[in-house]
């Protein structure tokens, strides 16, 4: 893979974490990734910070690349793949993390057919992502094992049968990390009403949670099991959870779950918001 020249299309947080990802788990050499973006000062970051080569325009960037990551919000994806269509070498490795689009529209817009559908998570900024992929049926069992190996230098790679599964993953955990937060800033704000001071909340709270995905993990016992460990017939664990059962949080975070999933599924298909969720 040493002589392997990947282009990267935006240099937004996710194409920033797996780049650091790549350079971090010494996939490719830094000088073999070239970057591309319209904001000039991030690809200048990244050259000070990580090393990679920089590209003057989308065209140049992927002129014989042999692998391909486009990293651009949805909103701005259109002209690059006008810009880009027949620019990128037919046999080349296509990776887009662009939310919600389809495979098809890849292929459409660019005419090459080895395309990688990504839906990662803000974690892996921090290497404790989670990624669910699916590839066209064009993408070779060599590249495959080259994506495996990127994604999973980002935390967890979860390859999937179904294109339509990634709308489900991106309804658990490509917005996941927003519903863990605000449990945890629901939690915080609490413990401060309460009269801690913010510092020792955020403390507790983090801890807590933290621990208690360890200790998920190590048990490996199903969260009703654990949470009934906690939860003494009339003490306060089960006088709390009366409460926040009564006030609806297991259907609020289903109602939530299906109405991100509803949404992806109207915005892939470019169809008007519906007026609320259905399960």
């Amino acid at each position: 893979m040493d002589k392997m020249k990947m282009a990267v299309i935006g240099s937004g947080m996710m194409g920033r974490a797996i780049i650091t990802g790549i350079i971090k788990n010494q996939i490719l050499n830094p000088e073999t990734i070239f970057v591309s973006d319209i904001d000039p000062e991030k690809i200048k970051e990244l050259h000070d910070e990580l090393h990679v080569s920089t590209a003057g325009s989308n065209v140049e960037c992927v002129k014989g690349a042999d692998l391909v990551l486009i990293a651009v919000k949805p909103q701005y994806l259109q002209p690059v793949l006008d810009e880009l269509y027949g620019k990128i070498k037919s046999e080349s490795l296509i990776i887009s993390i662009v939310a919600g689009v389809p495979i098809q529209r890849f292929i459409d817009g660019l005419g090459n057919q080895k395309i990688v559908r990504v839906m990662p998570n803000t974690p892996a900024q921090i290497l404790e992502g989670v990624s669910g992929w699916y590839t066209s049926p064009e993408v070779n069992s060599e590249q495959k094992v080259l994506v495996e190996k990127i994604l999973s230098g980002l935390g967890m790679a979860i390859p999937f049968s179904k294109e339509s599964d990634l709308d489900q993953v991106a309804a658990i955990s490509g917005s996941g990390p927003a519903y863990v937060f605000l449990f945890m800033e629901a939690m915080i704000d609490t413990a401060v009403h309460m009269g801690f001071p913010r510092k020792i909340a955020e403390k507790l709270v983090t801890q807590t949670v933290r621990g208690s995905v360890n200790y998920f993990e190590k048990r490996g016992e199903h969260p009703a099991v654990l949470r009934n460990e906690v939860t003494s017939p009339g003490g306060t664990t089960a006088e709390a959870l009366y409460y926040m059962e009564k006030e609806g949080l297991r259907h609020a975070v289903s109602s939530g779950m299906w109405a991100c999933l509803n949404r992806t599924v109207e915005l892939r298909e470019n169809q008007p918001r519906q007026k609320g969720p259905t399960a």
